[in-house]
This record gives structure tokens, sequence and C-alpha cells, in this order.
């Protein structure tokens, strides 16, 4: 299976060289995998934690895995982003997988840190890991409560049950959320849904439960390995395979251009590999040198935000400081994060400037509940901006704007995205 895994995420790369870009809309919810920043700092996700078994195999007295990584992290003065699961003791009636196979931890559901392991796992089960990993200055995002996927995923997971509509997505969040909220005072702004599967049934996606929740959505740019399993003809071989793949694509990007890793997410995995192997135990000190060898600091995701919130646009451009607060509380930006100032501005994107967030929001969720089709990013946006009379009802949010509300604007030349919000007057 991690051949098959292997060859599907390859192929990917493949298409996307031939294949048109997906079009983005500017959205409330942003993909962030990267920023665009001129210094030497990067953040790094461990997903499906807090795990209170030791590593595999383990060489570390017994100490759970989770505390392995923060001892790692603090030695180096490091801070990671945990993408943690609530609990997902509720998974059964489930039967075990095989190793090495997707389904190793459960044939219909995910179990983390392994099926009839679930008690060790889980921020419900492991308060004094919760605990450390806030007292210690690392964030927590939202990697749901019970780790179902939101949509079908048949390449991988033929088997495995999802969920079935926004609302049971929205509930899971919820619930995570809330915990976190009510245990720890904690409030989570990000979240990464289970397996990167991003449809959801009746039209929607995970980026409408996320506008829902006000979260951004927790993206990677580089794969820190760890996570697909190496077998050799011994456990120890197969260890020192997987923890080479780990850092050996670190050196050699880091070998051809010092900056290659600036402003990136690294993804890695707080949790076994498909062979209940556990290489980021070993492999992320390993990484951390090297990084720290390049002069580079890593941070948590909240904290590579504040370098820059962009992907597209750095301190240096003079229109960096009204554009960074402005996205704090205005929908300027693309669901991938970049703002694209030279392009020019659509019908769509004005609406999206100028509406209020939940007017948006529950306008376009509606329309998909009433029509049961997908609705285009901006719709809800544009119905509130054509009920106050600021656009007219027929206009196609795709169009090119060729006039600007004068109670909002100041004057402008042309209507490039970069002019509109430097008219902007709110």
């Amino acid at each position: 299976m991690s051949l098959i895994v292997k060859a599907g995420k390859a192929g990917k790369r493949v298409l996307r060289k031939f294949l048109p870009e997906e079009k983005r809309h500017v959205s409330y919810t942003r993909r962030i995998e990267r920023v665009k920043t001129s210094q030497r700092v990067v953040a790094m996700t461990f997903d499906d934690g807090p795990m209170d078994l030791p590593a595999s195999p383990d060489k570390f007295g017994g100490q759970s895995l989770t505390d392995v990584l923060l001892d790692t992290l603090k030695d180096y003065g490091a801070k990671g982003t945990f993408d943690v699961v609530g609990d997902t003791g509720e998974n059964y009636p489930d039967i075990a997988g095989r190793a090495g196979q997707a389904d190793w931890g459960g044939v219909k559901y995910d179990h983390y840190p392994d099926i009839n392991q679930d008690e060790r796992g889980g921020a419900a089960h492991n308060p004094r890991l919760m605990q450390r990993i806030l007292a210690e200055g690392h964030q927590v995002t939202n990697h749901s409560y019970r780790h179902i996927l939101y949509g079908k995923k048949p390449f991988v997971y033929g088997k495995r049950e999802y969920f079935t509509d926004l609302d049971q997505v929205v509930a899971d969040l919820k619930r995570l959320h809330s915990l976190l909220r009510e245990t720890y005072g904690y409030e989570i702004t990000m979240a990464r849904p289970p397996h990167y599967v991003d449809r959801i049934a009746g039209g929607y996606t995970s980026y409408d439960a996320y506008d829902q929740m006000g979260y951004l959505y927790l993206a990677a740019a580089f794969d820190g390995a760890g996570w697909l399993p190496i077998r050799h003809s011994t456990v120890q071989d197969s260890l020192k395979a997987e923890v080479e793949a780990m850092t050996a694509p670190l050196k050699k990007a880091l070998a051809e251009n010092p900056d290659a890793l600036a402003g990136q997410i690294i993804f890695q995995k707080d949790g076994y590999n498909m062979d209940r192997r556990t290489p980021v135990a070993f492999g992320l000190r390993e990484q951390l040198a090297i990084l720290h060898a390049y002069g580079y600091r890593v941070v948590t995701v909240s904290e590579l935000l504040e370098e820059s919130p962009f992907a597209d646009l750095g301190r240096e451009d003079p229109a960096f400081a009204k554009l960074a607060q402005l996205q704090k509380k205005q929908a300027i930006v693309f669901s991938d994060n970049r703002l694209r100032l030279e392009a020019p501005m659509t019908w769509g994107e004005l609406a999206m400037l100028l509406a209020p967030r939940q007017q948006a929001v529950s306008r376009r969720l509606a329309r998909i509940r009433e029509t049961g089709q997908p609705q285009h990013a901006n719709w809800g946006a544009m119905d509130w901006c054509a009920e106050q009379g600021i656009l007219k009802y027929a206009m196609d949010p795709d169009g090119l704007v060729t006039s600007l509300p004068r109670e909002f604007f100041g004057p402008v030349k042309n209507h490039p995205r970069r002019q509109v919000y430097e008219a902007y007057l709110g």
C-alpha cells in the first residue's frame, strides 16, 4: 500500500504540470502551506496525537512518543503545532487492518494511536500531555474529534466510514473545539481535515465547515516523511531507512538553496506509521539539527503567520501594513492564501470585501441546502450586496469590476485588486 500511496503522490505532481490550475476564489478560509518571508523561519506540524504510548522501537525508557517529541523540540528551542484528535474510542464496531496497509488502525474507522489502544491517544484521554503542550508554548489545531473522513476516498479507503453531511462535520469540529476551550481555556484557530479529504456530501467542502468555525485551513508545503513505512529485512534497517527518508530531502533542498524552506510548513506525525513504527521519534532530532545548522527558527504556524499572512506578499511591499490589517476583518485573500494584487478585481471579490462574514457564509450555505447544488464561493456576499443595493442581482461574480461604489472607495484609475484595496475607505 505504501508503494501505491507513493505512486499516487508522484502522479498528482505530474498531473499538476499539465492540468490547468484549479480556479481559486476569495475566501474566508485560506489554505495555509507557506508564507512569503525573507527570514529563515519554518513551522512543523504533528498530526494525530497526543499519544501516550512509547516510541517504537522504544529507546526512551517507556516515555510516551509525544513526550519524546516535546523534549526534542525543547532541546532546540523549537515550537511545534500539534494537530490533535479528540477520541477515536467511539469508532466501533471495527476490526484491525493489516500492518503496512492504509487500514492498519482499523478497517471501518481510524483509531489513534491504534485499534484497541484508543484510550492511550487523543486530547480527551491525555490531559497531562495537553497541559504540557500548551504550557511549553506550542500551538494546538483541530484534526477533528473522532478522525472520521469528511467524504469518500475510494482509492485508498474504499471501506472507510465517512460523514454524510456538513452538520456532522461541524458538530465533530465543535466537540474538540469546546474540549480545548472548556478544559484549557484555549481557542483553536486552525484545522486540517483527516487525510486531506475536502469534499462533503450535499455540495459542500471542508472550506464550508471551516467558514462556520472561523478557522484557517492548515496544510503543509513540505512532507517531513516518516509516516510511510519502508520495509527491510530487520526492524532496525527499516527504521534507519525511514529516518533517512525524513532527513535526505531536507538536506538536498537546503544544499541547493539555503532559503528553500523559508516560510514553509513541514508535515510530521505524532503517532505510528503504517508498520507501527515511530521514525519521527528519531528523525525529528536530525531534522532540527539540520535546520539549526542553516540558521532556521522553528516556530508555530501562528507565529509563522505573524511574519506574513500571505503566500505572495511580504513585509517589503508598501501595501503590506494596510493589507495585513484589512485581512483580519475582511475577505481579501484567495483560498490558496494569495492576494493576486495585479489581477483585475471581479464583482464577487468586491462583494467579499464589503459583505459581513456571517451574512456571506450563512446565505451561501442556505442556498446550497435550498437547491441541493454547489454555489459560487462568493454567492452569499453577492446576495447580501444586492439586497443592500450595492450591486445588482444579475451581476456575474466572475465578471470584471468596471466601477466602485463611492461611499466605500476613493478614486481609482482602473480596477486591479491592488488599486481597489488601496482606495478602500473602510
